[in-house]
Order: C-alpha cells, then structure tokens, then sequence
C-alpha cells in the first residue's frame, strides 16, 4: 500500500527560529507575481533563484518582469520579503512553491531540467511537515513519477512526512484584469489531505480555489486550457490563408460570428503564435500521448500550421512589394513590434524572430521599432532599432505589423507607411482617436492601395 495514502500527518501549525511562512523557488513571470501576492496578505516570503543578477536587482528593488514595477519591488522588501541564492532558506519553510521554467528540448520534447535541479535542492534542505507545491507547466504525471521520487531521496515519504501538490500556473503577461487574487487557482494533491493542505495555502491570498481529483487532473487542466486556444489559433490561421485566395474578409467574417451568443468564442489569425505558454505546452501533451504509442494529431497539426505562418506573411510581403514593383531583396521593410504580444517586453517565442530571418533571407534591409526592445538581434546579428516611427514608416519601402502595441494606431499607419502588412488586424478596429463610437461588430476597412490586412 502506498505509504502517501496509508499514514497521513498533519502539517505542523508553526516553526521556530527564523521560518518563511513561503519560499518561492524561481522568480521569474511566475514566481514573483505570486510571491508578491502572498506578501501583500501578510505572510513571510522568501524568494530563491538560482541567478545572482536576479536576485542582486530584486534586493535593490530593481524589477525585472513587465507585471511588477520596481516600485512594487520596493513595497515586497518593505513587507519583509528577500531574495537569495542560498537554497538553505529552503529548510525553514513552511511552504515551497516551484516556479521553474520548462521549455522544450533541441528535440522539441520536454525540458524538466530545472523541475529536477529545483527537486533536488528542495529535497536536500526541506523539513518534516513542508508542503511542497509544483506550478511550472509539465506532462501529467511529473509531480508524482519525477518530482515525488526526487523528494524523498530526502528520506521523507510523500503524504506521510510532507505534503506535495500542484497548481498550474495562469499568469498573463500585461493583463491589467486578471492577476494572481482573482484568477481561480487550480489545485490538485498528492493524496486528500496534500489537496486541502495546499488549497488552505492558496486562500490566503487567492479569491477562489478549485479542487482536482489529484494532481495529474490539475497537471491535465493546464494543458487542456493551452492546448484548446494553440488549436482554435491554428484553425483561424488556416482560414486566413485560403480566405485571402477567396477573396473572403475573414475578420468581418469572425466579427460577424461573434455576435453569436453562445456556442462560439472569437480567434484571430495572426504571424505565429508565441509567448512562455502555447508554442510549448501542447508539446508536452503531446510528448505524453506519444509514450502511449499513437500520435496527437490535432496538437501536430496545429503545431505545423502555426509554424508555417512566418513564411506565410514573408510570401504576403513579397507579394505586396511585387504588386507595387518592388523586390524584396532591394527593399527597406520596417517590422513593428518584436514581442509575442501587446504592450510588453517579453519576447519569448516571439513570430517576428522567424517572420525577421525569412525576410533577411530573400535579402530585405530590416529595422525594427518596438517601445518595449531597446536591442534586438536575430541570430546573433544586430537588427537596427527605429525610435522616431512616422519617420521609420514614412522612409520603409515596406512595414509589417508584427506586434499589436498600442501606440500602432491606424489612423497613424494610414497617413505615414507607403505599403503595409498588418498581421494583427490593427488597420481593422475602431481608432481610439477618433471620438465616434463604433458598434463592437464594426471593423474599419483598409481605405487605400498598399495596405493590406492578413
């Protein structure tokens, strides 16, 4: 009989000496989000990392995701939190949250490295009574077939002398609505009692937690989520490409279907997909599907259609310079907006990268204006950066509007870019410039030559 289900223990109450009500283990987009919210109620946070250069700028109060300011830094440290590379913190914690990265391998399967590497510190430092909660995106069945084993090389014995769970992560990047208090907190335990330990956790600072039979529901719950909007994105973008030969308005045609009131919710084409969650997490579902001897194929078709629309908009661009009697490999084509998605700096997975390398390939001059990227290069070379953006579209032979950041707006692109690809459909919202009010099912039209939406 498993020994988890068969001598159940309760966490202790409290811990003498210098204990951290939490150590959160990672402190990237994850990590310190949460850790800032469990500071703001009250507990005693510490934040572990295995960067120096991290932790030395959050003991400065220097911020290093898009989501938290340093001036929130400096309220965290105000409140009691510290950041380290000393994982002996790890041995005074009530509560070890993992917030490590898990990205793809060169193969393109999963990448548990730092999900091992945080294991094994936790396991070399924790107490008796700890609870041990994993939120890094994985495969159902990592917590309990790859980190339980590495915790209890410990000599600790999962839901017997620790309680271990996990909660996915659903951190979105520049949301000003949703964040960490009031975005449902999905948790699955090891065993019951592991389950209410780490839902007693979570409402102390989150509005609302939803319970899983187990860990491998929550682990499943992630991916399901990631995977339904990597595949509903893939659909779109496949109806862009033949709509365009259709001579079909796909956006009228997806606002139009919008007003449906049940039943359908609205996705949109675009040059890819990027960011830290859907170009990987269906691969990790995929991977587990694999072991079981058959393909994925809605994630492996959807995996290829997205991949393919980098090349897909360096062929519209070629095309719109050809229409106009250009070539591409003696044009200037300015790219605007080089992160993964509006109004913030990270460039993970981002599809200008991809969408960048095709048109230098076929010998474009590019330049970039993005006024969240200081420097950007592809690999390994500097691409130009434009700072002052009516110039940079008034003197680009083309632009292409990879990144929807605000400050693109049509009214702007309209009057100054000679030739425009808008991969984003900014040319066809209401301006927020202009005073009138347009029905939400109103979308603009392009109104001239040259400019063309994907």
């Amino acid at each position: 009989m498993d020994a988890a289900a068969s001598n159940p223990a309760t966490v202790p109450e409290q811990r003498s000496g210098s204990a951290s009500d939490l150590v959160v283990l990672g402190l990237g987009y994850v990590g310190l989000p949460l850790a800032a919210e469990a500071v703001s109620a009250g507990l005693k946070v510490t934040g572990f990392d295995v960067s120096a250069r991290v932790v030395d700028g959050l003991n400065k109060a220097e911020s290093h995701i898009d989501d938290l300011s340093s001036e929130d830094v400096n309220t965290m440290l105000d409140k009691g939190f510290s950041a380290t590379t000393d994982p002996a913190c790890l041995a005074t914690a009530r509560t070890i949250v993992i917030c490590v990265p898990t990205p793809l391998s060169p193969e393109g399967g999963p990448d548990l490295g730092a999900v091992t590497s945080a294991s094994k510190a936790v396991a070399a430092h924790m107490s008796p009574g700890t609870l041990v909660i994993l939120e890094s995106t994985t495969y159902p069945g990592t917590t309990e077939e790859v980190v339980r084993p590495l915790l209890e090389e410990s000599g600790l014995v999962a839901g017997s002398d620790f309680r271990l769970a996990f909660s996915p992560e659903r951190i979105d990047p520049g949301n000003q609505t949703f964040g960490v208090a009031n975005t449902p907190k999905v948790v699955g335990g090891l065993t019951e009692e592991c389950g209410e330990a780490a839902a007693a956790f979570y409402e102390n600072f989150v509005n609302t937690v939803v319970r899983t039979r187990g860990t491998r529901e929550a682990e499943m719950a992630k991916l399901l989520e990631n995977t339904y909007r990597h595949v509903n994105i893939a659909l779109v973008n496949e109806m862009a490409v033949f709509c365009q030969e259709l001579g079909v308005d796909l956006w009228d045609s997806i606002s139009a279907a919008a007003t449906k009131p049940f039943g359908f919710q609205a996705f949109y084409p675009g040059p890819g997909v990027g960011g830290h969650c859907i170009p990987i997490d269906p691969n990790y579902l995929s991977y587990k599907v694999k072991t079981l001897g058959y393909p994925f194929r809605f994630v492996e078709l959807a995996q290829e259609i997205n991949g393919r629309m980098p090349s897909y908009v360096t062929q519209r661009a070629q095309e719109l310079l050809n229409d106009s009697g250009l070539a591409l490999s003696r044009s200037k084509v300015l790219l605007l907006g080089v992160t993964y998605k509006a109004d913030i700096a990270d460039q993970r997975e981002s599809p200008a990268r991809p969408v960048a390398r095709k048109l230098a390939a076929k010998g474009a001059t590019l330049t970039y204006h993005d006024p969240h990227v200081e420097s950007w290069e592809v690999d390994g070379v500097d691409v130009p950066r434009s700072t002052d953006l009516e110039q940079a579209l008034a003197e680009a032979d083309l632009t292409v509007l990879l990144t929807d950041h605000g400050e693109y707006r049509p009214k702007l692109l309209n009057e100054y870019a000679r030739l425009l690809l808008d991969t984003r459909g900014v040319l066809r919202r209401p301006d927020p410039d202009e005073a009138a009010e347009v029905p939400a099912q109103t979308r603009r039209r392009a109104d001239r030559e040259g400019i063309q939406v994907l």
